[in-house]
C-alpha cells in the first residue's frame, strides 16, 4: 500500500483560496443536509504542558465518501518563535477499506480552510457594498483572511491592528506588495475598527479585543481567533447585539468562549444562534435581513472542513502529479 505525503508548500499550491471557498461551500451544505458525521473535537491538555493536542475526526457520506482525522498540536507561544501555532497532520482514509490514503500538512490546510469558511460567511452575510476591512491580528490567520475577504468582496482599504504597532506595520508592508488596495497599520483595535463594515478578529487574546461601541451599523464580523471555552475576542455587548451565525451549533454551545462567556453573563442563550452557515446556504434559514443589522459569524473550525480540503487536495495532487508516494 502506498500513501501520498504533501508538504506545506504543496498544500498551498493545490488549495488556492478561491477554490477552497467553493470546497467549503459544498462541505457546509453537506453538513446541513445530514451527510456528515462530525463529533466534537477531543482535546488533550496535560497539566503544566506547554500546549495541547486536538483530535478531529469526521466522515462524509455519498458518492465521494471518506474518513478524515486531523491531529494537531496548538502551541500559542510558537508565534514568538516565527512558527505557526498549529502543528500537525490531516489524514485521509478510504471509506471502502479504511486504508490510509494520504498525510498532509495540517498547518497549511487549517490556515486556508479557516479563512475560506469566513469567505463563505462573508459572501452570504456581508452587505453587497461592504469593503472597508479591519483586521485584528497579524499572524497566520490574518494573512489568509485578507485574501479570503478580497475574494468575498471588493476591498477598498484594510486597516490592521496587532499586539504591537511594529507587527501591524510589518504586516501592512507585506500585504501592500500583494494587494492593490491600501493596507494601513492602526495604532489600536479601536482605530482599525471604527468605520469598518468588514471586521475579522484573528488573535490569541484571552480577553475581548473588540467592543460594541466601536462597531458601525451594518458591519459583518468574522470571529475566528478563539476555539476553546476559556478565551474570547468579542465582548458580551457585541455578542448580544449581533445576529449570530455559526459553523455548527453543537460546537458553539460546547467550545466557543465568545458565546459561552456571554451566555454565562445571561445576555444570550441557544436561541440567539440564528443559523448554521450551511443552513443559510441550503435556504433552510435566513441570512442578513436588513442593511443596518450587525452580523457575526463565530468560527470554531470543523473536522469536516479539514476532510473536504484533504479530499480536494488529494484528487488534485493525483491529477497534476504533485507530492511523494511512500510505501506504508
Amino acid at each position: 500500500m502506498s500513501i501520498l505525503i504533501l508538504t506545506h508548500a504543496e498544500v498551498e499550491r493545490l488549495l488556492p483560496m478561491e477554490e477552497c471557498i467553493g470546497v467549503m461551500t459544498e462541505a457546509m451544505k453537506a453538513l446541513a443536509n445530514g451527510q456528515v458525521h462530525n463529533p466534537l473535537r477531543m482535546v488533550v491538555r496535560p497539566p503544566d504542558a506547554a500546549g495541547l493536542m486536538g483530535l478531529m475526526p469526521s466522515y462524509i457520506g455519498g458518492a465521494n465518501a471518506a474518513y478524515g482525522l486531523k491531529a494537531v498540536c496548538v502551541f500559542p507561544q510558537n508565534t514568538a518563535k516565527g512558527k505557526d501555532a498549529h502543528q500537525g497532520t490531516v489524514m485521509l482514509f478510504s471509506a471502502e477499506t479504511g486504508e490510509l490514503l494520504a498525510l498532509m500538512n495540517a498547518s497549511a490546510i487549517t490556515a486556508i480552510r479557516t479563512a475560506a469558511v469566513s469567505g463563505v460567511a462573508t459572501k452570504l452575510l456581508a452587505r453587497e457594498d461592504a469593503g472597508d476591512l479591519a483586521l485584528l491580528g497579524s499572524g497566520v490567520q490574518a494573512h489568509t483572511h485578507i485574501e479570503a475577504m478580497a475574494c468575498a468582496r471588493p476591498i477598498r482599504r484594510c486597516r490592521v491592528a496587532s499586539r504591537s504597532f511594529e507587527h501591524a506595520q510589518r504586516f501592512a508592508a507585506e500585504m501592500r506588495a500583494r494587494f492593490a488596495f491600501p493596507v494601513e497599520p492602526a495604532e489600536s483595535a479601536e482605530a482599525a475598527v471604527r468605520g469598518a463594515d468588514l471586521i475579522v478578529t484573528a488573535t490569541n487574546a484571552r480577553e475581548p479585543v473588540l467592543k460594541r461601541e466601536w462597531i458601525s451599523p451594518g458591519a459583518h464580523l468574522n470571529v475566528v481567533g478563539s476555539s476553546i471555552p476559556s478565551t474570547r475576542e468579542v465582548d458580551t455587548a457585541t455578542m448580544a447585539a449581533a445576529s449570530l451565525f455559526v459553523d455548527r451549533r453543537e460546537s458553539t454551545l460546547n467550545e466557543a468562549g465568545d458565546y459561552l462567556f456571554a451566555a454565562k453573563e445571561g445576555a444570550i442563550g441557544p436561541e440567539h444562534i440564528r443559523a448554521e452557515i450551511g443552513e443559510v446556504l441550503v435556504g433552510a434559514k435566513p441570512g442578513r435581513t436588513s442593511p443596518d443589522e450587525i452580523t457575526l459569524f463565530k468560527s470554531l473550525g470543523l473536522a469536516v472542513e479539514d476532510l473536504a480540503s484533504a479530499q480536494y487536495v488529494f484528487s488534485k495532487a493525483r491529477q497534476v502529479e504533485i507530492g511523494a508516494w511512500v510505501e506504508f
